[in-house]
């Protein structure tokens, strides 16, 4: 099967990305600069990534409102039009997490649900709209400088509030920005129009933001202890195994998956996702054994080195009763690594 590409991948191929497969598509996983660099910029400055993998499906009329409202697990009667919500889509049957997804509620009567790449199909499939993936690209630019460093071009755009969606004009074409990024800094998202999106992206470089690649992405939110779907979240993982019950709203109605979720609170969840700090550089790997007490416990989800702290760090699930500040053991290739249990995120951790 031929992968998807993005409105931006002539723009990096010039730039010399390494390409991967990801959800189908062909991003870049980092370019020559590498991807401790380019996380280590996101922390410090400002970075822009390609996430066109990211799907868009597009709801307008009246009827969206309660539609989201049935299907979603939080409450869209927190915010107004104008902003971004995370949530979730629950299977009905155990409450497992089918994705987790942002809302831009665009204005009054148009809704842009951005699900994960591999998952647009299963979540139009229970909210019906429009696939308007392949009509735009999305370019997150994050970092503590991000706002200050766009601005300067384009302060329409890094004037949007946190969480904030606003509409904008590039080269005459529609736009969309939101407060919103999957790294833990400060920043936002940008969907623009296929057509104009490598002169957008152009724009953004010019102005002095380092391109980033997946592989950056993928360690900063895992140092902002953010979860990945197929990782901390999918088949078999509630929002309150994740630690996310404050995405679901339990005074708003019904919701797909809410009677075996309400099942699983009342009789307590089994396992309970943990952020590790190893005391050794060696990364963690999805599928490591955690182990309490010499005996196995629970296992890795993501793991990884930490550019910031310079030690391995994971998220796993282990029983509910480790907490922070108990040690535990995460058993790599045969060798044991002791790891505390910590208080999320890694990044703002002093060690």
């Amino acid at each position: 099967m031929s992968l998807k590409r993005s409105p931006l991948h002539q723009e990096h191929l010039e730039l010399g990305a390494k390409l991967t497969e990801f959800g189908g598509w062909e991003m870049p996983l980092s370019y020559p600069s590498g991807t401790i660099a380019e996380h280590m910029a996101c922390r410090s400055g400002a970075v822009a990534f390609d996430v066109s993998h990211l799907g868009t499906v597009r709801l307008e009329g009246e009827e969206s409102f309660a539609l989201l409202q049935e299907s979603f697990t939080n409450d869209l009667r927190k915010i107004t039009p104008g902003r971004a919500q995370y949530t979730h889509l629950l299977d009905p049957n155990d409450a497992s997490v089918v994705d987790d997804i942002i809302v831009w509620w665009v204005d009054s009567h148009r809704f842009d649900v951005m699900p994960n790449a591999s998952n647009t199909l299963g979540v139009r499939s229970v909210i019906g709209g429009t696939d308007v993936t392949s009509s735009r690209s999305i370019i997150a630019v994050q970092g503590p400088r991000s706002r200050e460093i766009v601005g300067r071009r384009f302060p329409e755009i890094a004037s949007v509030a946190h969480y904030g969606v606003a509409r904008f004009d590039f080269m005459g074409a529609p736009c969309v920005v939101a407060g919103t990024g999957y790294t833990g800094e400060d920043g936002f998202e940008c969907a623009v129009d296929a057509a104009v999106a490598r002169e957008f992206w152009r724009e953004i470089l010019s102005s002095g933001v380092l391109p980033a690649g997946l592989g950056a992405r993928d360690t900063l939110r895992l140092e902002a202890a953010l979860p990945l779907h197929s990782h901390e979240l999918g088949p078999g993982i509630t929002p309150l195994q994740a630690g996310l019950g404050w995405v679901v709203s339990w005074d708003k109605g019904e919701f797909l998956g809410r009677k075996a979720l309400e099942a699983e609170r009342q009789r307590g969840v089994s396992r309970r996702l943990r952020a590790l700090c190893s005391s050794g550089r060696r990364p963690p790997h999805p599928g490591d054994l955690i182990l309490s007490r010499g005996e196995p416990d629970g296992m890795v989800t993501s793991g990884n080195f930490s550019p910031v702290l310079g030690r391995g760090i994971a998220l796993g699930f282990v029983s509910p009763d480790l907490t922070v500040g108990a040690v535990t053991e995460i058993e790599t290739r045969g060798s044991r690594t002791e790891a505390l249990i910590v208080k999320p995120p890694f990044h703002h951790l002093s060690i």
